[in-house]
């Protein structure tokens, strides 16, 4: 379970969220201006989505089972928002120091994931030296999948897109992209249909 206490920039995540379920209004700098706070607010909001579209067929069941799923996500969330190891950037000046943060790289990585419709990319992870410039890392993805669509292109799809962030938002030398389709998410169920009117032979009297 995630810890209530765990915090972000001073901040809980039963304070962010209740910061999103305000809007973000007022305005807080405490937590606009932090790049981890901004990364676990995009992550919440992508949660509420996901549990908006998700169709229980079994009440109980799938309450025992969503409950199990946010907490997992949410665990991922926090981890994600952290800071985590530098990744440095080359600067034309020598005695310019740039660099992104891990945890940055890994919001990176989700908002690529946001844009392949019928995917939802859960924990990401680099694994190997990122630290030193030029050294092999591998990526390696869990995402669900939306139930019925055909798994093999919808992760080449995805694959493809955090190729083509980390190629531009990082210098990364990329080995692979692991994708692990971890489970399979039900479609939103169909708008209600209106009930049909009466005809207007039933509805007027007889002569």
């Amino acid at each position: 379970m995630m810890n209530p206490s765990d915090e972000l920039a001073g901040h809980t995540f039963e304070e962010l969220s209740d910061y999103l379920d305000r809007d973000r209004t007022p305005a807080d700098p405490s937590i606009d201006g932090f790049p981890e706070c901004e990364i676990a607010l995009r992550g919440m909001q992508r949660l509420r989505r996901t549990q908006r579209a998700l169709l229980r067929k079994d009440v109980e069941r799938e309450s025992e089972r969503e409950d199990s799923w946010v907490n997992s996500i949410l665990q991922h969330i926090n981890l994600e928002a952290r800071a985590g190891r530098d990744i440095p950037i080359s600067h034309p000046s020598p005695t310019a120091r740039l660099s992104v943060t891990e945890g940055a790289v890994r919001g990176i990585l989700r908002a690529a994931g946001d844009g392949v419709p019928n995917i939802i990319v859960g924990r990401c992870r680099l694994d190997g030296e990122v630290s030193e410039p030029g050294a092999p890392v591998t990526v390696r993805v869990d995402a669900t999948v939306l139930e019925g669509k055909n798994i093999p292109p919808l992760a080449e799809q995805l694959r493809e897109a955090l190729y083509t962030a980390l190629s531009q938002h990082t210098e990364l030398a990329v080995e692979a992209v692991d994708i692990t389709i971890r489970d399979l998410y039900q479609p939103a169920p169909p708008p209600a249909k209106a009930k049909a009117k009466a005809s207007s032979d039933e509805s007027r009297p007889c002569t």
